[in-house]
């Protein structure tokens, strides 16, 4: 064996080898690479009490209840299920009923999720109005793409 014939072989068994570590972090990553689980999922996983994870889906309308000075309870649904969720702390500026919402946190024995944070989502047309003025400065903005929620006739 010539010593270039050495160094690739010794190469694709290094690739080979790579290739398999990689795929093998990934299978045991599998469920835990999912950025958070809806309601129906966490039936279908079956997902157990004390177990960590993230809760997503929409605020369900008429569910919000402040149970303490900064307890929250809310259920979080995904049109299918509902989960009830606790909170304590403070919410973010965008949590309302019938907004989407990332919770991180555990499952309890009850069956109600305790979050120990709490994210709102906007939709996927929002652009803080910072970037809307420099786009419509630099020209490049196309009038009536996305409405500004706080001033009707401006874009976000």
């Amino acid at each position: 064996m010539t010593r270039k014939q050495r160094r690739a072989a010794f190469i694709a068994a290094g690739l080979g080898i790579l290739g398999v570590a990689v795929a093998l972090v990934l299978f045991a990553m599998r469920d835990n690479i999912v950025f958070f689980y809806s309601p129906t999922e966490i039936v279908e996983k079956g997902i157990e009490p004390g177990t960590r994870f993230r809760l997503g889906g929409l605020v369900e309308n008429g569910s919000v209840e402040h149970t303490g000075p900064a307890t929250i309870a809310f259920e979080v649904t995904d049109l299918k299920m509902k989960r009830r969720v606790t909170y304590t702390g403070v919410l973010p500026d965008l949590f309302r009923e019938g907004q989407g919402v990332v919770a991180e946190g555990v499952m309890g024995p009850d069956g109600v999720f305790v979050a120990d944070s709490v994210l709102a989502k906007h939709d996927e047309k929002y652009m803080p109005p910072e970037v809307a003025n420099a786009l419509k400065a630099s020209g490049r903005w196309e009038e009536g793409e996305i409405k500004d929620e706080k001033a009707e006739g401006t874009t976000r």
